[in-house]
């Protein structure tokens, strides 16, 4: 070992082309702090540096052969560090706006969803009501709002006063209104203005 380490950079990149695992010690022994610091200062993780560093030194030996002969081993080093630590930067800058469209997606769906589930409970509270009607009043109200007939085409049908249709269904909106109302509920009024006009 004490021959490797008075070796000069050129000597020990040419030694690891040939596979030596002694320079290529010789070479981490040499750099990994330098190294670490040069990562450690563009990533301020501490974790992240470490596994950049690893990923240096196992890309070193794997990619040996393609060290380029008469370069700098030590500006090599530093720019596959470079390399390495914007892929790193890009990876995380992809995967954070890829968690953001993914939470803003959750959001929106969630939000749809509550407003369908309100919307729903909002219907079967106005059912309830209307199937709390007196029953002739219901049947009134029933053919004129879900069966869309006029109060005239209702008064034929029951055989009624066209007048008595058209009372039966105010006073059939004007019970659902109140007790339907609700301190603030906004949501409600609205969707009890579009469903009882």
């Amino acid at each position: 070992m004490i021959a490797y380490t008075s070796y000069s950079d050129t000597e020990l990149a040419n030694l690891l082309r040939s596979r030596d695992s002694m320079a290529y010690t010789e070479i981490y022994r040499r750099y990994w702090r330098i190294l670490y610091g040069h990562i450690f200062k563009m990533l301020r993780d501490e974790d992240e540096s470490k596994d950049i560093l690893q990923e240096l030194f196992s890309s070193l030996w794997t990619k040996a052969e393609r060290i380029p002969e008469q370069h700098n081993l030590a500006g090599y080093l530093y720019v596959t560090a470079r390399n390495l630590v914007l892929n790193s930067i890009r990876q995380r800058k992809f995967r954070s706006d890829y968690l953001s469209s993914i939470a803003a997606f959750a959001n929106e769906a969630s939000e749809a969803t509550l407003h369908q589930l309100e919307e729903r409970d909002l219907l079967a509270a106005i059912e309830r009501e209307i199937q709390a009607l007196p029953p002739r009043m219901r049947q009134v109200f029933e053919m004129s709002r879900k069966q869309n007939l006029t109060h005239k085409e209702i008064a034929e049908s029951l055989g009624t006063a066209e007048e008595t249709v058209k009372k039966q269904v105010h006073k059939s909106l004007k019970i659902l209104r109140a007790n339907l109302k609700e301190p603030g509920g906004t949501a409600m009024l609205l969707l009890l203005a579009s469903l009882l006009k």
